[in-house]
């Protein structure tokens, strides 16, 4: 069984997005484990600065050489920066999607949305049960 970083200060969606914040600032990217998954991502589509998004709904998309998932947002905001590199250049994502490979900053509308999303414990409960 592959073992992912999943750092204690993020929260996590079931759909494997990791959420850092920072006051009202949400820095949002993949897990490792969803880049693992989805293998090498090789185009991501992202939104531009200033839209507004809304937890659980698609704000981008990853496309990788298995699959094209959507990217939903984690809380509810405004987009306030895009990882632009990106969009030329995914491969932060395949070396470090933890850190290099963040893909937005939100600012988020309140802060109760958390609760709707896991903490790392739980999460890591998840990625566990999906590989055996």
């Amino acid at each position: 069984m592959t073992t992912y970083k999943i750092p204690e200060e993020n929260y996590y969606t079931k759909e494997h997005e990791w959420a850092y914040v920072d006051e009202n600032l949400v820095t949002v990217g993949i897990t490792e484990f969803a880049q693992d998954a989805l293998g090498e991502v090789v185009y991501c589509e992202l939104p531009e600065e200033g839209q507004k998004v809304n937890q659980g709904e698609p704000f981008g998309v990853v496309e990788s050489v298995k699959a094209v998932s959507d990217l939903l947002a984690p809380v509810s905001g405004t987009v306030i920066e895009v990882n632009a590199p990106l969009q030329d250049d995914p491969g932060a994502i395949n070396d470090d999607p933890q850190n290099e490979g963040w893909l937005v900053r939100i600012e988020m509308d309140t802060e109760k949305e958390l609760a709707n999303l896991m903490r790392a414990p739980e999460y890591k409960k998840t990625i566990t049960e999906s590989q055996s």
